[in-house]
């Protein structure tokens, strides 16, 4: 109940010099207490006037900001819910990237399989003409192999003694003739060291000091399928040097005289 008109009756008496918890003291106790206590009213009117605009705004804040947040705590959910959303279709799509990129890798892959197949389709058609006539060369030396085989047993069992022009003899003008006499078919362009020895083992021979040309490659051959010792007339070590390095690994021992 008190306001501005009591707070302005008792000023009068607040500035009395008299007006003291001290001299109420001396009169009565009570009146001390009476005293202090309307100071105290006054103060209390004083702070309260200042606080009471603050509580009922701060009230209304309040009120404010519980609505505030209902309305935050609202949007949270439909932001939950969208985000939920969102990442549901998030997958799908990542899902579907993916299932994307796997079925272009395989459409790159079907590519370059179908480039190398119709590749290989065109060479293989370029070689059907080519494998045609081998099939029938296969047939031809398949009629001729008995007589080609009788020729390279006959060169590795008798010519190893001879000159090359001795060994032409032998082969073309005795056992040629003597074939075609008894209706055996044989290789007329029949080569020796091709039908005998593969290049890369003539490859290695010649890197272990072999010579080159054809008469050495035959005595390679003679020395290597033959199966009785070869005698080898060999006045410029060619032939021994060759022996050595081809069986240096064999630890075999030379004798020199």
């Amino acid at each position: 109940t008190i306001n501005d008109e009591t707070v302005e009756l008792v000023q009068p008496y607040f500035e009395m010099e008299d007006y003291t918890l001290e001299n109420g003291k001396k009169v009565c106790g009570n009146v001390a207490g009476l005293l202090s206590w309307t100071k105290a009213m006054v103060v209390f009117y004083g702070v309260n006037r200042e606080v009471l605009p603050l509580k009922a705004n701060l009230a209304k804040q309040e009120g404010r900001l519980k609505v505030a947040n209902a309305e935050k705590d609202k949007a949270q959910a439909e932001l939950d819910e969208k985000q939920a959303e969102l990442d549901k279709v998030q997958a799908k799509f990542d899902a579907a990237m993916k299932e994307k990129m796997d079925l272009e890798d395989d459409a790159e892959a079907c590519k370059r399989k179908m480039q190398a197949a119709s590749a290989l389709i065109d060479g293989l058609s370029g070689e059907k003409v080519r494998w045609t006539q081998q099939s029938k060369e296969f047939k031809s030396q398949i009629k001729r192999l008995v007589g080609d085989i009788l020729l390279c047993t006959g060169f590795l069992s008798y010519c190893g003694p001879f000159n090359q022009d001795f060994r032409n003899l032998l082969l073309k003008d005795l056992w040629e003739i003597e074939l075609r006499e008894h209706k055996i078919p044989f290789s007329d362009d029949l080569n020796l060291i091709s039908m005998l020895v593969d290049q890369p083992t003539i490859s290695e021979w010649n890197l272990q000091g072999l010579p080159g040309d054809h008469l050495s490659i035959q005595n390679g051959i003679i020395v290597t399928k033959a199966s009785r010792y070869p005698l080898l007339v060999d006045p410029q070590t060619q032939g021994k040097a060759w022996v050595i390095n081809k069986e240096q690994d064999n630890e075999l021992q030379v004798n020199s005289v």
